[in-house]
C-alpha cells in the first residue's frame, strides 16, 4: 500500500468565504466533488512549503502567513488504495475571486461559509470544515 502526504489551504476572504476547488473527472481521488486547494508534498519539501506550491499552482494567489489547522490520517474511504497524512494549513488573504486563476479543476471559487457544507464535498474537506466552521 503506497503511502504519501498533502497539503491542503483552507484559505478565507475577507468577507469570510472559503476558496474551494471544483475537481473535474480526470483526477483519480474525489472526482467531480469540492475540495480545499492542495496536493502531495514533494521528495525534500515540508508540508508548509508544500501548501504555499499548491496554492499558487492551483489558484495563482500567494499567502505569506499559513498557520497548521490540523494534521493527521486522511478520513476512511472505502475502496481507497493509500495511506495519506493530511497537513491542513489555514490562511486569509485579500484577494477576491477576479484574482483567482484556476489551474487545476473545474472551478476555484470562494464560496460563502453559509453554503460550503451544501457541497458534494471530499472525505478530508468533509471532515475539516465543521472543525473550522465550529460545527
Amino acid at each position: 500500500m503506497a503511502s504519501y502526504e498533502v497539503a491542503l489551504v483552507l484559505l478565507v476572504d475577507p468577507s469570510g468565504a472559503i476558496l474551494m476547488q471544483h475537481r473535474d473527472d480526470r483526477t483519480p481521488v474525489s472526482p467531480n466533488q469540492w475540495s480545499l486547494p492542495g496536493g502531495h508534498v514533494e521528495p525534500g519539501e515540508t508540508p508548509e512549503q508544500a501548501a504555499h506550491r499548491e496554492l499558487l499552482e492551483e489558484t495563482g494567489l500567494t499567502v505569506e502567513d499559513l498557520r497548521l489547522l490540523w494534521s493527521g490520517p486522511r478520513p476512511y474511504e472505502a475502496g481507497f488504495p493509500h495511506t495519506v497524512t493530511m497537513h491542513v494549513f489555514h490562511g486569509t488573504t485579500h484577494a477576491v475571486q477576479r484574482d483567482v486563476t484556476v489551474g487545476e479543476g473545474r472551478a476555484m471559487v470562494f464560496i460563502p461559509q453559509e453554503d460550503v457544507l451544501d457541497r458534494d464535498l471530499a472525505v478530508t474537506t468533509a471532515a475539516i470544515l465543521p472543525l473550522h466552521l465550529g460545527h
